[in-house]
Order: C-alpha cells, then structure tokens, then sequence
C-alpha cells in the first residue's frame, strides 16, 4: 500500500499544486513513484477545474525545471479516508480541514507543511496570488525546503516500518 500526501491550499492553483509536483518530482529522484502517492486540493470552491497558476508554474519552471499539472478541486470528508497524511499550507487552511472532521478522530492526520522546513523559519506558505514575482519565487523555494524535510519524515517513519 503506497502512502498518501493530499496537500491543501485556499484555492488549489498555487501553493498546494505546487507542493504536489515538487514532491512528485523528489519521488521519483528517489525512486520512490511506487512508495508514495501525492494529490492536492483547495479549501475553497474558487477555482475547481482550473489548472495551476501560470505565474506559478513559470516560477516552477524557471526554479525547478518542472511544470506544475493537475486540475484545482475541492477537499471532501472522503479524503480523511484516503489519504495517511493531510498537508495544510496555512493556519486557515488547517482550521477549514478541521472542520470537515467535526470527530476530529482524523485530527492527527493534519500537519501544517512549513513543520517540515529545515532552512526556512516561516510557519506559514504565504499566498502569492495577490503579489509580483518574488512571492511566487518564495513559495517554490519555501516548498522546496518543506517537500525534502516532508520526504525525509515520510522514508523515515513510515516506509521502514
């Protein structure tokens, strides 16, 4: 059984896209495509359809190398069936997956992205949507940082067990 990452933003075009292909993309550097599953999805009904931001994904790929795919959709209850672990890019996205669990028996699935960071000191992935350029270059970098330490606790605890 492969785990499972779900990565949570407002909307699902920026930030938790973004997560999903970089993490995607250490996978399979790792060789690891078989071991771990990623998906994303947005709090938010805003965009669902839509594919990734353009300024986000000329940040990936000017970063990265990579082109963020997928299409935005909406978190449901099912996911907390679905998926081992539930990545939550801000405070607000955290509180709006919470709610969807009112048991709050799946609590401990719900991790705050940047408690994977081992060079960035944010606690939060800002939402670049309303900014210029740099806050789509922060994220990428912020993301990075955050998918390395996510894949290191994932190899570490959970795929040597």
């Amino acid at each position: 059984m492969p785990y499972k990452l779900l990565f949570v933003c407002l909307g699902n075009i920026c930030r938790s896209p973004s997560a999903e292909n970089i993490m995607n993309h250490l996978i399979d550097q790792a060789g690891l495509s078989e071991s771990i599953l990623c998906d994303s999805a947005g709090t938010s009904s805003y965009h669902i359809g839509s594919p990734p931001d353009q300024r986000m994904n000329a940040a990936a790929i000017a970063k990265l190398g990579i082109q963020l795919c997928g299409r935005a959709r909406q978190i449901e209850k099912s996911d907390f069936q679905d998926f081992d672990m539930i990545l939550a890019m801000d405070r607000d996205n955290y509180d709006g997956i919470l709610a969807l669990d009112p048991t709050g028996k799946d609590h401990d699935k719900v991790r705050l992205m940047c408690e994977f960071c081992t060079q960035h000191t944010l606690k939060e992935v800002p939402d670049p949507y309303y900014g210029g350029v740099e806050g789509f270059n922060q994220v990428i970098d912020l993301l990075v940082d955050a998918c390395e330490g996510l894949l290191q606790h994932v190899t570490n605890q959970q795929l040597r067990a």
